[in-house]
């Protein structure tokens, strides 16, 4: 099962994150982090993201409300970018640092406004889709 768990979790990852994105963090995985990585890749990906309970796109939100929410903004920048896979629209998302001004406070939804706002930026700037 656990196999199982992890090779479903680096699929959901890939498709969430990006294959580029997965092989820049499998690269510099070193003996320390291994098991941090299987831990997250097992667990977020393998579990929590591969249920087909709700979308993508509605995890997308609500990860990203989360992090906000909690103010774990250093994985807000990945979330956002991972939306073009995901198909949260940039409406979605500001719907859902909506919720947080409210229910967590307008400071933490401030900024992760300004970070999705810079992500997007760089997106576009890129070429990448930001739908």
């Amino acid at each position: 099962m656990t196999q199982d768990r992890h090779s479903r979790g680096m699929q959901v990852r890939r498709q969430v994150l990006g294959a580029a994105h997965v092989d820049r963090a499998e690269a510099a995985k070193t003996a320390l982090d291994a098991p941090f990585q299987d831990l997250i890749t097992e667990g977020a990906w393998g579990t929590v993201w591969a249920s087909d309970r709700i979308s993508l796109r509605e995890r997308s939100m609500l990860t990203l409300a989360l992090l906000a929410a909690t103010g774990n903004f250093d994985e807000i920048p990945m979330h956002i970018r991972a939306t073009a896979r995901t198909g949260a629209s940039q409406e979605d998302v500001l719907e859902a640092f909506q919720h947080v001004a409210i229910y967590a406070g307008v400071p933490r939804a401030n900024r992760a406004l300004k970070l999705a706002k810079q992500t997007y930026a760089e997106m576009d700037a890129e070429g990448e889709d930001t739908a």
